[in-house]
């Protein structure tokens, strides 16, 4: 009779988890149909920029973005960028990349984000043992400060050792950019917000793009790191992108959570061409 039991609990059990499915995250495209690993890899292959938009803190974002890489890295020339790194350390990640810096050098050389370790430190060795440049976009956290505070005159007034480290200006800007507008709408009153706030944020994503754009060659794809909202709506660095080379071939992917992963909810439809869709419950890395 127990032996039963067991048995009847065993099948329920079974019956249960295989509804559930248990996936770890799912792929929508932009109109919110499911696709399968295959095509979303396919569809990478072909492009000539990707724009991997992550959850900073999302532990299966980073398990997948560096997966993305491995698995293109088999077939195609590869390059990975990284938000994570500014311009004016690429010079110490080029030493950590040909061994003339150990890792712990590079800790104390780089500013490195306080995830890197868990995060990213698997993405650039991965990179570093099979030499794939890893390409450091970010323009340097003090500059966008000055702008914030001061304005776009304050950095055209820097000197030239420092313009080496961002892209020329003025930079092109549409404030009526839905990302843009958001962040001014986040002030109490937004007739007398901070208009430099949402140009701080630009002038970040122009760098970014204009990194990418230097670096990329034909027959390769280049693979960009960096939170969702920077190419969110095909916005962002999408936008700086397109701005210069219209013909190039972007993908971009956003990463989400959802307590439902058996459908995409409305409000992240057309987000990307690719939504990664991952549960609450996933591991937060900070």
């Amino acid at each position: 009779m127990t032996k039963n039991i067991y048995i009847i609990l065993a099948f329920f059990i079974s019956i249960s988890l295989h509804a559930q499915k248990l996936e770890p995250f799912v792929i929508f495209n932009q109109s919110g149909k499911k696709i399968s690993d295959k095509k979303f890899l396919k569809s990478l292959a072909d492009a000539d920029v990707v724009l991997f938009g992550e959850l900073h803190d999302n532990s299966t974002a980073h398990w997948l973005q560096l997966k993305v890489i491995q698995t293109l890295h088999q077939k195609h020339k590869v390059v990975v960028g990284m938000e994570m790194f500014e311009t004016d350390n690429q010079a110490v990640l080029n030493q950590y990349l040909s061994n003339q810096i150990s890792a712990k050098q590079l800790d104390t050389l780089a500013r490195l984000w306080n995830n890197y370790k868990t995060d990213y430190k698997p993405i650039v060795d991965f990179s570093k043992e099979n030499s794939i440049p890893v390409i450091a976009t970010n323009i340097p956290r003090r500059y966008a400060s000055l702008l914030f505070k001061q304005g776009e005159e304050a950095l055209l007034a820097l000197p030239e050792t420092d313009k080496q480290w961002f892209p020329a200006l003025p930079m092109p800007y549409d404030e009526n950019l839905s990302a843009y507008k958001a962040m001014l709408a986040m002030f109490d009153d937004p007739v007398h917000a901070n208009k430099n706030f949402p140009k701080a944020q630009a002038i970040k994503d122009y760098t970014m793009a204009h990194n990418i754009l230097k670096f990329w060659k034909q027959n390769l794809v280049f693979i960009h790191l960096h939170g969702s909202y920077h190419s969110n709506n095909f916005e962002g660095i999408y936008w700086y992108l397109k701005q210069t080379d219209p013909n190039l071939k972007v993908v971009t992917i956003a990463t989400v959570m959802q307590s439902d992963l058996n459908k995409l909810a409305a409000e992240n439809n057309n987000l990307a061409d690719y939504v990664i869709v991952t549960d609450f419950d996933t591991v937060r890395t900070f």
